[in-house]
């Protein structure tokens, strides 16, 4: 338990520094734990990097989480994940309590929310742009990205949000070329395998009680491939109209702000869910949203080397990356640009935000400043 508590410590200090989304993030853990602490090698950090990105999830948590367990057994994982999770978690559940006892009209009158409304346009259109180029680089992506995005425009269902991913996934294996030597067999250990075990017997359950909170938030993170921005479209699907768009929106925006993950979102929207309980609430969203990645982690860890040699794998996993490209494109033509103040000097403004997040030299936090105040001012 020492070694567990100091493993939490770590994760702490940087859950309450690492601001600058998951690319960022990863940047901090290989600085702290294989330059300055050496808790593994570049090759085991650059093994379970590769692991946490072909699966779906946040694939800096899922590594801070596989980092963990590699210096503290499961203990240290959970040490690992709560400690870089712990700072944005009462960030955000406290942003949702207070719209609970006055400050949350203050906002909304003020303009400040409207301002934040340009941001998100700017910040979803900065994720296209980045995941497109990293997803969509040949003809059949960029057709399946396009089908998606289309799919999505004309009916807008955790439904079709399923189907469109299960086609993906399907299109790609099959258009996958077939191995020219033999692939090596995939042994999965027995905690493997009860962690698979598990991740499915939850996943059904949670179609079964598809109303709870945790049923929701577990469904999300289960199926979102492509980081935090896509989890966005994915839960708004699910929640529906049970969160009004300006409060979905003020909390995605907040979520760019805080340091740590940004799938605590998920905690903010389980303490607007349900106000009455909402500490205990945003803590099951955020147990939902981040439980199915860390079962796969556990599952594949040990066997991620000798699972990502067989080329249909990871064609299958190009093909639904490049369905979550299609399903951002969605959001964005629809929740995102359809709530967010229209005109000419709105345009303006948002291509501003998208300009100067493309330049990599502002920082978010300047910018949420920023359109908060203009906000503010013009609103």
């Amino acid at each position: 338990m020492v070694e567990t508590w100091r493993i939490f410590v770590r994760f702490l200090y940087l859950g309450c520094v690492s601001f600058g989304g998951p690319a960022a993030h990863i940047g901090y853990f290989r600085k702290e734990f294989v330059e300055q602490r050496r808790w593994l090698n570049s090759d085991q950090f650059a093994a379970n990097l590769a692991l946490c990105q072909f699966l779906p999830g946040p694939a800096s948590s899922q590594l801070g989480f596989a980092i963990g367990c590699h210096r503290g057994g499961l203990w240290g994982g959970l040490g690992a994940f709560w400690g870089f999770t712990l700072p944005s978690f009462l960030l955000m559940w406290a942003l949702a309590s207070s719209q609970q006892h006055g400050l949350g009209p203050l906002l909304f009158e003020s303009g400040v929310v409207e301002g934040l409304k340009l941001l998100a346009v700017a910040v979803v259109a900065d994720a296209i742009w980045t995941m497109g180029q990293q997803f969509c680089r040949r003809w059949d992506t960029a057709v399946i990205a396009a089908l998606t995005a289309l799919a999505l425009w004309w009916l807008t269902t955790p439904l079709t949000q399923l189907a469109v991913l299960a086609a993906a996934a399907v299109l790609g294996y099959l258009r996958s070329e077939k191995p020219n030597r033999p692939v090596p067999q995939v042994t999965l250990p027995a905690s493997g395998k009860g962690a698979l075990l598990i991740f499915a017997l939850v996943l059904l359950a949670s179609f079964v009680a598809a109303s709870s909170v945790f049923s929701q938030f577990y469904q999300a993170g289960a199926l979102v491939f492509g980081g935090g921005h896509v989890v966005v479209p994915l839960l708004q699907s699910f929640i529906g109209d049970a969160v009004p768009a300006d409060q979905f929106l003020l909390g995605y925006a907040a979520a760019q702000a805080v340091p740590g993950p940004m799938f605590t979102l998920a905690s903010y929207l389980g303490a607007v869910l349900r106000p009455e309980s909402a500490l205990t609430f945003a803590a099951v969203a955020t147990a939902g949203v981040f439980l199915p990645g860390f079962l796969l982690v556990i599952a594949l860890r040990e066997s991620w080397q000798t699972l990502s040699q067989r080329p249909r794998i990871a064609a299958t996993v190009t093909a639904v990356n490049a369905a979550a490209v299609g399903m951002l494109v969605a959001a964005w033509f629809g929740p995102i640009t359809g709530h967010a103040p229209a005109g000419w000097w709105a345009a303006g403004v948002a291509v501003l935000g998208f300009v100067a997040l493309r330049s990599k030299r502002v920082p978010v936090g300047v910018l949420i400043v920023g359109f908060s105040l203009l906000g503010w001012w013009q609103f």
